[in-house]
């Protein structure tokens, strides 16, 4: 009887503390990595959507940036203005193209750095 605890304890199998201390850490961290990630996709997702309509109002630079600034209002857009686009012309189409980056404080010197860089079609 002796002999079959042991062997069944041979073949128990799950995490050890350690091991559920570690994945807790690995999810507290994934999640607080994300919780500011989200916000700072979002905000991309906003300036292309206000390059695109400035894009496709504006007929020139001046009223392209003016246009891109208002809808920055709007969305509440910080990391880029106006005068950070750069617009050019394809023919008779407007293209609006912006380029910056957006940076997360890790742990001491580490950070995570997003670069974001589009253009309108």
């Amino acid at each position: 009887m002796h002999v079959y605890r042991t062997a069944s304890r041979a073949r128990q199998r799950g995490l050890s503390f350690i091991g559920v201390i570690f994945i807790g850490l690995f999810a507290v961290a994934a999640f607080a990595i994300g919780g500011q990630s989200i916000p700072i996709l979002l905000e991309y997702q906003a300036i292309q959507k206000a390059a695109a309509k400035a894009a496709k109002e504006g007929a020139t630079v001046g009223e392209v940036r003016a246009l891109f600034d208002k809808a920055a209002q709007i969305d509440d857009i910080s990391s880029i203005k106006g005068k950070d686009l750069e617009v050019t012309k394809r023919g008779d189409k407007v293209v609006v193209s912006f380029k910056y980056s957006r940076e997360i404080p890790l742990a001491g010197p580490a950070y995570l750095v997003y670069r974001f860089e589009e253009s309108t079609k």
